[in-house]
């Protein structure tokens, strides 16, 4: 079974990476950027074929490793 973590930083949280490739953009003549907010894709690949046990791994996982959740929110995406 194949998942997609998607983390990125909750909303007031400051993102200078973001900035910074917001700024990049422009200097190149990108027009109509208002503002990046960079984020982190994690996909994984399961052995498991139960959707619920699945989800409950990769959450257990986005909370102990792959997200820092005092200033980032994820999202899991199961796949078949």
């Amino acid at each position: 079974m194949k998942a997609r973590v998607t983390v990125t930083l909750k909303n007031g949280v400051l993102d200078p990476q973001g900035k910074a490739i917001e700024g990049a953009l422009k200097s190149l003549g990108i027009d109509g950027v208002e503002a990046v907010r960079q984020g982190k894709v994690f996909d994984i690949e399961l052995s498991t074929a139960d959707k619920a046990a699945a989800e409950t791994a990769l959450k257990a996982a986005c909370d102990k490793l792959l997200a820092n959740t005092v200033i980032e929110n994820y999202r899991v995406e199961i796949g078949g």
